[in-house]
C-alpha cells in the first residue's frame, strides 16, 4: 500500500501545493473510517482539498454550502406528495453520497448541524420514521471559519466528537504560493487529476487497516495517555473511551499507509495532536491548547 499511498499524495500535491502533511492526515482520516474537520480562514484551499481527494479516490462527491437559514431537510431530504400516485415520494438530500463536503458548517444553526450526527456515527439517516442507509464509504469533510468570523455558531461538543481529526491548512509557503500564482488555477489542475483507486479499493483498504496489529504495550501506552488527560490538572475534561478508539483507528491507519501491518508508538504520537486537539480544553479557562503546548503536555507520558 505504501507505493500507492505515495502516488495518491503526489497526485493531490499537484493541486494542494506545499501541504504534504495535511494531505497525509486527510487520507489517514478517510481510510480510518473517520470524518475530517478543517478549520481555517476562507480562501486557503479547504474546498479544493475535498474535491481533489474524492476525485483521486474515485468516490462520488457532493457539496453543501451551509447557511444560517438552512433546515435539516435540506441535508437529509424530504417527502413530497405525488398527485399521480396518491402517495409521498422521498427525494434524498445531498447527504446520500460518498464524500460530503459540509462547507462552512458553523454558519448553520445548531439544529441543522445536528442533522449530521446520526449519519456520521452510524452511516444512516432516519427521516419521517424510516431509516435509510448511506453509501460506503461515507466520509464527511467539514470546513469551518474561526469563531471570531461574523455569523458563525460554535459546534457543540457532541458534534465535534464525531470528527476523527481536526486540521488546519494554513498559508502556503512562499515558493508554493509563487507556483500557485504562475499556474492555471485549481479547476484546470483538478481536470487533469487521475483516479488512483476505485470504490472497492477504498473499502478493502479500510478493512485491512482494522487488521493492523496493535501490541499490548501500545494499548497500555494509549491507556496511559487517556488516564493522564483524566487525572492531570491541565485539562477540564479528559479524553473519553470513544476518543481512545478514534486515536487507535488513526494510529493503525497511519501505520498501514506507511507500509506496515503493525503500529508503533511513533504512529500514535504522529496522529495524536490532530485527533485530540478538538476534544481537550484547558481547566484554567476552558479554552483550547495550541498544538505545540498540547504535544508537550502529552509528551510527559512515558513511552514504552
Amino acid at each position: 500500500m505504501n507505493e500507492k499511498f505515495e502516488t495518491i499524495v503526489r497526485q493531490i500535491g499537484t493541486v494542494i501545493l506545499g501541504k504534504e502533511d495535511q494531505i497525509r492526515l486527510a487520507l489517514t482520516c478517510l481510510f480510518a473510517k473517520g470524518h475530517l474537520l478543517i478549520e481555517d480562514l476562507p480562501g486557503i484551499g479547504k474546498t479544493t482539498l475535498a474535491k481533489v481527494l474524492s476525485r483521486c479516490l474515485g468516490l462520488n462527491f457532493r457539496r453543501i454550502q451551509f447557511t444560517s437559514d438552512m433546515l435539516p431537510g435540506d441535508i437529509l431530504g424530504i417527502s413530497i406528495f405525488e398527485q399521480k400516485t396518491g402517495s409521498f415520494v422521498f427525494y434524498p438530500g445531498p447527504i446520500f453520497t460518498q464524500v460530503l463536503l459540509a462547507d462552512e458548517i458553523n454558519r448553520a444553526t445548531p439544529k441543522t448541524q445536528s442533522a449530521l450526527l446520526e449519519a456520521m456515527e452510524e452511516q444512516q439517516v432516519t427521516t419521517e420514521g424510516k431509516t435509510r442507509h448511506l453509501e460506503k464509504p461515507f466520509f464527511v469533510i467539514a470546513t469551518q471559519n474561526p469563531l471570531e468570523q461574523a455569523g458563525t455558531f460554535p459546534l457543540p461538543e457532541s458534534q465535534l466528537d464525531r470528527f476523527l481529526m481536526r486540521i488546519d491548512i494554513g498559508y502556503p509557503g512562499r515558493e508554493a504560493e509563487k507556483e500557485l500564482l504562475k499556474g492555471e488555477g485549481a479547476e484546470g489542475l483538478l481536470a487533469r487529476i487521475n483516479t488512483c483507486m476505485i470504490h472497492d479499493d477504498v473499502l478493502q483498504t479500510q478493512k485491512k487497516i482494522e487488521e493492523v496489529h496493535a501490541s499490548d504495550a501500545l494499548l497500555e501506552y494509549l491507556q496511559d495517555i487517556l488516564d493522564f488527560t483524566r487525572t492531570c490538572p491541565y485539562f477540564y475534561v479528559g479524553l473519553s473511551p470513544r476518543a481512545g478508539l478514534a486515536l487507535l483507528r488513526a494510529t493503525r491507519s497511519w501505520a498501514y499507509l506507511h507500509g506496515r501491518d503493525y503500529a508503533i508508538p511513533e504512529d500514535l504520537q504522529k496522529v495524536m495532536p490532530w485527533v485530540v486537539s478538538h476534544r481537550l480544553r484547558s481547566k484554567e479557562n476552558r479554552g483550547e491548547f495550541s498544538l505545540e503546548k498540547l504535544t508537550a503536555l502529552l509528551g510527559e507520558v512515558p513511552v514504552p
